[in-house]
Formats: structure tokens, sequence, C-alpha cells
């Protein structure tokens, strides 16, 4: 699977899933541009990749804030050009009872978790709408498929970011870019580091498989829909969860 010469644009790359996915498509031959707000660890993983002999340049973007993705889109298309990959990896969830948040938390998640994705995805369509070709994939959750307690809101945000992506798939088939979704199940990030041991412990019992996913197992999905094998797939969502959501 060869993504030589196209330029991907990842964001949350600097730990996680999004770091994995980097990894992956840089891998597969890409031109990574590693997005994240975090400048040291992601400076550190693009680093790192240029180390091991491939492209890769980190760029700050802060998802939450329109005018720093206006920023972050001027400066890879001055730096690199039109953009062939867009991965929204960026995503952050607290458990805590829904009638416990605040407005502000509740608009911290919905603007991570589906506003800053749309945002960046137009900022960054126009040129790949001009040149006819592309490829968008949204990391959402099975959270948005089919809930997860005390995770409300973030569950709505990525329940929107799924819907975006049928609907956005919809408008851009005519164009030839196609829009897929991923959904990781629990998976061995830093987040889940935070998760208390005994939900950790339920949580594996629950999965089918009996493990946690890796990071590295959501990234070869992302990597999948970016390729050029999943040229006539468009709108779809697949969830990477070790058959703990089993939903059509």
């Amino acid at each position: 699977m060869s993504l030589q010469d196209k330029i991907a644009v990842v964001t949350g790359a600097a730990s996680g899933i999004g770091r994995a996915t980097a990894q992956a498509l840089a891998g597969a031959g890409a031109q990574v541009v590693v997005a994240d707000i975090d400048a040291a660890h992601g400076e550190a993983v693009a680093a790192a990749l240029r180390q091991a002999g491939q492209r890769a340049l980190f760029l700050p973007v802060d998802l939450t804030d329109a005018a720093s993705i206006a920023g972050f889109a001027s400066e890879v298309a001055s730096r690199l050009g039109p953009v062939d990959i867009l991965v929204n990896g960026a995503g952050w969830g607290r458990t805590a009872p829904f009638v416990e948040g605040s407005a502000e938390f509740w608009a911290t998640l919905i603007a991570l978790n589906l506003v800053g994705p749309m945002t960046l995805a137009k900022a960054l369509l126009p040129a790949m709408m001009e040149r006819g070709s592309g490829r968008i994939v949204n990391i959402a959750s099975d959270a948005g498929r089919v809930g997860s307690l005390g995770e409300t809101v973030y569950s709505a945000a990525k329940g929107g970011l799924i819907a975006f992506t049928k609907s956005l798939a919809r408008e851009m088939a005519r164009y030839r870019i196609n829009v897929n979704c991923v959904c990781p199940g629990p998976t061995d990030t830093p987040l889940m580091a935070a998760v208390p041991d005994k939900v950790k412990e339920a949580l594996t019992k629950a999965i089918p498989f009996r493990r946690l996913g890796r990071p590295e197992e959501v990234a070869d999905a992302v990597a999948f829909f970016a390729s050029d094998r999943a040229a006539y797939i468009t709108g779809q969502v697949l969830s990477v969860s070790g058959g703990l959501t089993m939903a059509g």
C-alpha cells in the first residue's frame, strides 16, 4: 500500500492513535504534517520520523480556535501545497455524569471533537475540489455509535462527526473525494492510562478479544481508507473495537 508523494495532515499526532497514524502514513511514503497543540511532543514525533528517513514536519494547531486553524491551513498550503489526505485524529474526553458538566466543558468537547474537524476540513477542501481528488478520514469513536456511560456530550460530538462524515461524503463524491470514518473502541492510549484500573478491567472483560486495542491497529484502518485500495469506498464507518460493538 503506497502513499508515495502524498501530502497528509494528521491532527492529534503528538501521541496515541494520531502518532501511530502519522507513523503509518509516513511509512507508506506520505509526507506527513504532524499537527497538534502539544509542540514538544509533536516536534519529537516529526523528528523521529525524519530520523527514520521519512518526511515529516510539525506545525502547531489549536482545533478549538478558528483563527489557529486558518493560520495552520495557510501555512500548510504555503509550505507544501495542496493536501491529499486529511486525518482528523485529535480528540479528547473525560468521564463524568452529564448533570455535573458545565457549559464551558461541553463547549470544549464539541469544539475539539466536532467543530474543529469541520473547520479544518472546510479550510483544506477547496484545493482538493479544484484538483478533483482527496481523502478525508475522521476518527470518531464507538461512543458516537452506541453511546457511552459518563461520556454523554463526548458521545454526542462523536456522533455528530459520524453524521458529518456521511453527509460530506455525499457532497464530495462528485469531486472524487472520499470521506470515511474510523471508530476506535477502548484503546491503549495516554487517555486510557488515566482511566481507573477497575474500569479498564471491566472493559477488557467485555471485549470479545479480551484485550484493549493498540493504536497501530486503528492506524492500519486509517491508512487503508487513505489509500487507493479504498478508492470506491466513501461515507463508511468502520469500528476497530475487538468486537465490543457490532453496530451495523
